[in-house]
Parts: structure tokens; sequence; C-alpha cells
């Protein structure tokens, strides 16, 4: 009889442990992508969908989170698609470095309608993009160039960023303006409607300023892989306040962004992990990957979730976030 009672014990406390689930792990849940894809960007869809760019495979791709299906879409020979996000017009926008263009993805049609950069334009390795207030479409190109495309004209203009090589991240505020991120050139720059861009110097010298995301209120959140640190840039006040993510090592920051609560999410790259941080608090709360070698190059979300693409383990991330 004591065997028994004991045995119930054991057998009791060995479920207890296992439905002890962190809180952290039953927020996040992974969705595979074909082998091969290197999911680069994710870009969260209005229907509930999401899209991907499948670098490697040269394709933009479409999950069904509540199938966990995959479909991709082939954007044509030496495509290597970088960013991706949804326009206005409810499409999928991708920027190209493969092709040098900029690409639009009809959501119902998957129809693939390509801006080229205009003629003589030399390889700028095209990276991110996002929509002004008017719709027009502003990217970069980490050779050393930024750009714009109307899509009612259909008019494609690029200018050469001022320090050269580096522009990587892009963002606009709620107010309009426009500011990326050069990597390469360790700066921010505003760029002004006319074309014309205006650095501004991070205190951190060599920091590798890599994205940039407004928050509701203008300020600027930069993602320094350089440095580790996750910096703000307030234009208002021109101040910067920096934040270095906490853990062991010299720690790597590739993406930022900033959801619908303020709330700044970024990845760490040397701990495998997405980090949320709240800038009233000044707080860091750490969602590791439950596999090695995650490489999570971009966030992006809606309201109550966070989306990132898993490019070492083809894919994708979702952190639920009320």
């Amino acid at each position: 009889m004591l065997m028994r009672v004991l045995a119930i014990r054991v057998l009791t406390a060995a479920l207890a442990l296992s439905v002890c689930i962190p809180a952290w792990a039953q927020a996040v849940r992974y969705y595979p992508v074909p082998a091969g894809a290197g999911p680069h960007d994710v870009a969260p869809a209005p229907d509930g969908g999401v899209w991907y760019t499948a670098q490697r495979a040269g394709a933009l791709g479409r999950l069904d989170p509540a199938s966990g299906k995959t479909e991709h879409i082939p954007l044509g020979p030496g495509s290597a698609p970088h960013g991706v996000i949804v326009g206005p017009d409810g499409a999928a926008w991708v920027t190209d470095g493969g092709l040098n263009a900029i690409l639009r993805v009809d959501p119902a049609t998957h129809a693939v309608k390509h801006f080229p950069l205009p003629a003589g334009t030399p390889y700028t390795n095209l990276n991110t993009a996002a929509f002004d207030k008017a719709g027009t479409l502003w990217f970069t190109g980490q050779s050393g160039y930024y750009g714009r495309v109307d899509p009612q004209t259909g008019e494609v203009r690029v200018w050469k960023a001022p320090q050269g090589r580096g522009p990587y991240g892009i963002t606009v505020t709620p107010s309009g303006e426009v500011w990326y991120a050069s990597l390469a050139g360790n700066h921010i720059a505003r760029i002004d409607p006319n074309g014309a861009s205006s650095p501004v110097q991070p205190p951190t010298p060599n920091q590798g300023a890599r994205r940039i995301w407004s928050d509701s209120r203008g300020r600027l959140w930069v993602s320094e892989w350089n440095s580790g640190q996750l910096s703000e840039y307030d234009p208002a006040a021109r101040a910067w306040r920096h934040w270095k993510p906490p853990g062991s090592g010299a720690p790597h920051v590739y993406a930022v962004y900033v959801d619908e609560r303020d709330r700044v999410w970024l990845t760490e790259w040397s701990s495998n992990a997405v980090m949320r941080f709240d800038p009233e608090t000044q707080h860091f709360e750490r969602f590791p990957s439950n596999q090695g070698n995650a490489a999570v190059r971009q966030l992006l979300g809606r309201a109550g979730e966070v989306w990132g693409a898993e490019s070492g383990n083809d894919r994708l991330v979702r952190i639920s976030a009320p």
C-alpha cells in the first residue's frame, strides 16, 4: 500500500513538472516553411495570412497560420528578395536585390508587377521599404542609395546617399517624416519630400545602426548591430538614449519593431532570442528560440502578435503579445 501511494505521488509530481511551461514559451509558436527557403522578412496581411521573402528560393512565400500551409510565388530568374511589406492597397511590396527592382504582388491573383530601377542605376543591394502618408513607397539600397516609387504613375527615382554605403532600415513617423538607418555609415538620416537627406550622427561611434522604427510619438528606435545597443532618438528634443540588452557575451541587435502599445521588440543574435523592451519600466523580456541559429532578421506585427522569420531554421515565429 505504501509503495502504491509513493508511486502515485511520484507520477503526480512528474505530471506537474510536465505541464509547468514557462510563460514566454506559451506565447510562442513556430511555423516551418519549405527547406532552403531562407525566409528573411515577414509581413502579416490583413486577411490573416503572412507574407515572407524566401530569399534563397527567389520567391515570395505566403503562410496560412490556421492550417500551417505555405505556398511560394516565383519572382523571376535571378530574384533575391529581401524585404516585404503590405501597402495601402493591400498588396505585398517587395525589395528585390537580385532583380534591382521593387515588386508588387497582387494578394488575390498573385500577379507580379515589376518596378525596375531607372536605366543605368548600378546594383543597389535593395533592402527595405516603407510607405509615407501620401502613398509613396520609399526604399533603401545598402550599396549607398535610397529612392521612391509612385504606385500611381509607376515613376521610380533613386538618389545617392550623401555618406555612401549603408542605407538599410527605413521608417515613417506619424507626422509623415521618412528616416533610414545606415549600417555601414553608422548614422540615421531624414529624407525630405524632394529626396534630399540629412544625416544625424549617434553619440556612439561605429555603432552599426541597422534598422529603425518610429513609435506613436515620433521617437525613433534603432537597432545597433556593432554596439549591441537598442537606441532611441527623439527628433523634437534632438536627444539620444541607449540600453544594452541583458545577458552574457557581446550582444548583436539586428531587428527592431514597435507595436501598437509602443512596446519595442528586437532580435538579439548572440543569445538567439527575440526580446521585448518596455520604455516605461525600461525592462527587457526575453523569448529565446527553442532551436539554435534562429537568425531572426526582421520583425513586424499586427494587433496582439509579433512575427519574425528564423532564416537559420527555415521557419516563421509568432509571439502572442496581448
